[in-house]
């Protein structure tokens, strides 16, 4: 144990053998659940939908997404290289839980176009992102300070989710989602 209260890992630098599996799974991951939600500009849906005015410009999204997960890659990385230290399974299995619910958010939001569905796990991925964080402070400071950045826009897609939502009241009828069908009886 370092003298911040932090552990320090067998090897120095082997949380960068763990980084090299780590930040490609997680942007790849978070690269699929985008593609299976069809998300953002060039959704027919999320086109029609009324926006706030804090919205970033659409470039903003894959950039800022991108960096998130090769953040949260990194620091998940130190984690796993802490073998030993109290609460790493546990940091590691909220963090994971944590990612399952970010991987639904595209496909619930921009697929399923479930607004307040979306919202719901931005406040669930929130807490349990928050728990993880205070566990990797424990373990790795370092881990929980990469994390900061995360927890920042997920705040901050928490907003935009609810403020979609309040422009657009009956924004899931705008355009059918995969599933639903009109039919019409005469």
């Amino acid at each position: 144990m370092t003298d911040s209260g932090t552990i320090t890992p067998k090897r120095p630098n082997g949380w960068l053998r763990w980084a090299l599996v780590t930040v490609p799974a997680i942007v790849l991951l978070g690269l699929l659940s985008a593609r299976l939600g069809d998300s953002g500009y060039g959704n027919p849906w999320f086109d029609r939908l009324i926006k706030p005015e804090i919205m970033p410009p659409g470039w903003a999204f894959p950039v800022a997404w991108t960096t998130l997960y090769i953040l949260m890659g990194f620091a998940l990385a130190l984690i796993i290289d802490t073998r030993g230290a109290r609460w790493r399974g546990i940091a590691i299995a909220l963090f994971l839980f944590q990612l399952a619910l970010n991987m639904a958010w595209s496909p619930v939001f921009f697929g399923l176009h479930r607004i307040m569905l979306a919202l719901g796990l931005i406040i669930a991925m929130l807490f349990w992102s928050v728990l993880a964080t205070m566990l990797f402070w424990r373990i790795r400071r370092v881990a929980a300070w990469l994390m900061l950045p995360y927890l920042a826009w997920l705040m901050f897609a928490g907003l935009l989710n609810w403020q979609i939502h309040k422009l657009n009241p009956h924004g899931m009828t705008l355009v059918p989602g995969p599933g639903y069908t009109q039919i019409i009886v005469q």
